[in-house]
């Protein structure tokens, strides 16, 4: 019997691997000589990376750049197994998560350490990228990658613009002379799976802008400096991107890949599986466990679990869905997507329990499920 193991993280407790590890453990006190196949997902959001990385069984470069208020950090990229793809994901250098509460500001928060990464990566000799557009603390419209790479944001007298979302109020032109020429020599996959676009009432500004720290006032202020943006890089390049899907992400960062990098923008968990190889390994599969923190009405729009319960369904394989919490409301939507439900605090166990001990109550749960299977085949 051959069970592969696709579990998101479990925010807070595990991560996509150690969730993977925790299913196989359980798998195995049921009976060792089952075939267990762990390959840890995500869904474009912070943890691509690392799922990536682990399920390719490749490796980890770590590089010291700037955080989102321009402080110096140890940032990691990945190389995926094959030894030629990296990917980047934005919040390793320019995450929400690097900043505490009372830092948060989009004013001056800059995306200039992810492009710092990429840089480090093309002086390795990569050009093939995976870029992960989730959990930026950032609302630049990736003016700070683009600086990073040589490019010039430059006011009506010519001077560079100060790093951050509020610099691109006093934007007028950009001066490419110095933009990266690798850039072009090199693809980039974008995984999001965020639709918004640049501008407007469902642009970043708008819809993200307040979980970084902008206030209303400051949300109309930021959506004007981004449209001035968007302007400058309509007149450089012809590509408008105010209402262009997908350009709001990661604070207008979707924006400028789609502008500058030739990046193709898909949903984060459809690169994901093809970076894994999920269909190959699927093929001769008997069994897929998957499962997340939480599993509500979110997991609909594209989330991990939803893309692996997709994936197996176009297989015709059962499906078994393990999470931490599932919203009791979204039982029945989750019926047609998936053979069984199951949730670690469905038995009286505490939320800190759940989460302090998550591996252990991961394994048990697991080990449960696995029985109960393996009991109706005979």
């Amino acid at each position: 019997m051959k069970v592969i193991l696709a579990p998101d993280s479990f925010k807070g407790s595990l991560t996509a691997i150690e969730a993977a590890e925790a299913m196989a453990a359980g798998v195995r006190d049921v009976n060792p000589d089952i075939q267990t196949v762990l390959l840890p997902a995500a869904d474009g959001g912070e943890g691509t990376m690392r799922s990536l990385v682990d399920a390719t069984k490749g490796k980890y470069v770590s590089v010291t750049v700037e955080d989102p208020l321009g402080r110096p950090i140890c940032a990691t990229y990945g190389i995926l197994g094959d030894g030629e793809t990296c990917a980047i994901e934005i919040a390793e250098a320019s995450g929400l998560m690097k900043l505490k509460e009372t830092e948060k500001n989009p004013y001056i928060a800059s995306s200039y350490g992810t492009g710092e990464l990429i840089v480090h990566a093309l002086d390795s000799g990569y050009r093939k990228f995976i870029i992960g557009l989730g959990g930026s603390a950032t609302n630049d419209g990736g003016a700070g990658i683009l600086q990073a790479l040589g490019m010039r944001l430059l006011d009506k007298d010519g001077n560079d613009l100060p790093k951050g979302g509020g610099g691109l109020q006093y934007i007028s032109s950009i001066d490419s002379g110095k933009w990266d020429k690798r850039i072009s020599q090199s693809e980039f996959l974008i995984a999001s799976d965020v639709k918004n676009p640049f501008v407007g009432s469902e642009g970043a500004s708008a819809i993200f802008g307040p979980q970084k720290g902008a206030s209303p006032s400051d949300v109309d202020a930021l959506d004007r400096n981004l449209r001035k943006f968007a302007d400058a890089i309509e007149k450089e390049t012809g590509i408008a991107l105010h209402s262009k899907e997908g350009a709001g992400a990661a604070g207008g960062a979707g924006g400028a890949f789609q502008a500058f990098f030739n990046g193709e923008m898909r949903q984060g968990i459809d690169v994901v599986l093809e970076a894994i190889e999920f269909e190959q390994q699927m093929k001769d599969a008997d069994l897929i466990i998957t499962g997340e923190g939480k599993t509500d009405v979110q997991t609909f729009s594209g989330k991990t679990p939803f893309g692996i319960a997709k994936a197996a369904h176009r297989e015709g394989k059962p499906i078994i869905l393990i999470s931490g919490a599932v919203d009791e409301e979204s039982r029945g939507a989750l019926a047609p997507l998936f053979t069984e439900v199951h949730a670690i605090m469905d038995e009286d166990v505490p939320v800190e329990d759940a989460i302090a001990n998550a591996f252990e109550h991961l394994r048990k749960k697991t080990k449960k499920v696995m029985e109960s299977i393996l009991e109706k085949e005979v």
